[in-house]
């Protein structure tokens, strides 16, 4: 059997947890640069509130509604998200992250325990222990799981907790479930399967097989109709490191000057190089691309991407920032507004063994490099994140008079929460 736990509306649900004033009221959180709603408390998505509707179209739709708006804030949800995958570690045999508000467990040698009393005291744990409400779906496959917690999610007869361990079951969960919300069937097989009028996962899975490789001839869609048969299929490594990581963002305004974009890509590649560590990998090649507003028709428009493979391969902030800059300077173009840019690291592979390059780096060099992101890492868990940076990820510019000298934040976030459980200045004051 496998089991899903989903962190319930994980964003507003970890705003939750040091503000219980907000349960039971509308709460939105912003995307980056406080751009567009990204999550939406049940509350909020009763009341109309669409996800992706632009921030400043929130009070025009809205006016006189009191919505509680917070800005994206990870450090926070990382580390509530990172209790609860502590606590479901404890509790389950076998267990793997799958996003920042899933989690996967695999209940083997589990055939005499009461599944469903697993599940509701689980819940009933985590939401004790770290203050977050989860779902948790348990079935054969990671897909009917999938299907399972959607139930869970949803109906509070189930207390949380919905388990398909009969065909009967899988059947009447099948029949009510929209094609459209199937694990590994995205929009456009959704809109294809509408269209031949297989509406319900029911009317999919009861398909013969070889309709469906006649069909699509993709390997995903015939592995998500097995699992919906009871054939557990998805391999473990769909769950495995990332291949590539891919950091970008759109700007709050557009940048026309090379100083303040190097300071974002900076950012990205930091972010990349930290990702990189936290899954115990390192990457060969790294690459950039910006573009200009492309909605803009009264602007000049330019996009380009380059990517340099490195020497050796490295999860070190330094040198991916180094190296991401460089090819920030090459493609830059002056006389355009940038409205977005990013970086990806690619030919990811595990940290150890390395090969060094005999030209370029000794082993001294390379672990001294572990050893300072090792330590910046630890200083930046201790004491919050960006505590330690580089000073390529911040930019000096002049106030408005001309005269003060202020340092620029790379991303926009005016209604961003405190971090108490992560920085010491933040630590909640009792009255």
């Amino acid at each position: 059997m496998y089991g899903i736990i989903d962190c319930d509306n994980c964003y507003v649900s970890c705003e939750r947890v040091f503000r219980p004033d907000l349960n039971g009221k509308p709460v939105v959180v912003l995307s980056n640069n406080d751009g567009c709603i990204v999550a939406r408390s049940n509350e909020a998505k009763r009341m109309g509130i669409k996800a992706g509707l632009p921030f400043f179209h929130l009070a025009q739709q809205f006016p006189d509604q009191k919505i509680a708006v917070f800005s994206s804030n990870y450090e926070l949800y990382g580390e509530l998200t990172a209790r609860v995958v502590e606590i479901i570690r404890q509790e389950a045999p076998q267990y793997f992250r799958y996003s920042i508000d899933e989690c996967f467990v695999r209940l083997d040698g589990m055939e005499h325990v009461d599944l469903k009393q697993w599940g509701e005291r689980l819940h009933k744990r985590i939401r004790q222990s770290v203050g977050m409400p989860v779902s948790v779906g348990l079935a054969p496959t990671k897909t009917l799981a999938k299907v399972a917690s959607h139930f869970a999610k949803r109906h509070q007869g189930y207390r949380h907790c919905c388990v398909i361990d009969s065909d009967e079951k899988r059947r009447k969960a099948l029949k009510l479930f929209p094609i459209e919300e199937v694990w590994g069937i995205g929009r456009r097989y959704a809109a294809k399967l509408q269209k031949m009028g297989k509406l319900t996962a029911y009317d999919f899975a009861s398909m013969p097989r070889e309709w469906v490789g006649a069909a699509f001839g993709n390997v995903v869609i015939e592995r998500t109709w097995a699992e919906l048969n009871g054939t557990d299929c998805v391999p473990g490594e769909a769950m495995a490191a990332k291949k590539s990581i891919c950091t970008s963002r759109s700007f709050n305004g557009m940048i026309t000057g090379l100083d303040e974009l190097k300071t974002h890509v900076s950012n990205y590649a930091a972010r990349c190089s930290e990702k990189l560590r936290a899954q115990n990998t390192v990457a060969s090649v790294v690459g950039v691309f910006v573009n200009t507003n492309f909605f803009r028709n009264d602007l000049p428009q330019y996009q380009r991407f380059a990517e340099i493979t490195l020497s050796t391969p490295t999860s070190s902030s330094i040198v991916i920032v180094k190296a991401a800059c460089s090819l920030l300077e090459s493609i830059f173009k002056p006389g355009f507004h940038y409205k977005k840019a990013g970086v990806i690291v690619m030919g990811v592979g595990p940290s150890s063994p390395v090969q060094l390059n005999l030209f370029d780096i000794n082993a001294e060099q390379f672990q001294k490099l572990k050893k300072l992101d090792a330590v910046v890492d630890r200083i930046n868990r201790l004491h919050g994140t960006e505590t330690v940076i580089l000073g390529s990820q911040q930019y000096a510019a002049k106030d408005g008079n001309g005269k003060a000298e202020v340092f620029a934040n790379a991303i926009r976030h005016d209604y961003r929460s405190k971090n108490p459980t992560t920085r010491w200045s933040d630590i909640i004051r009792l009255k």
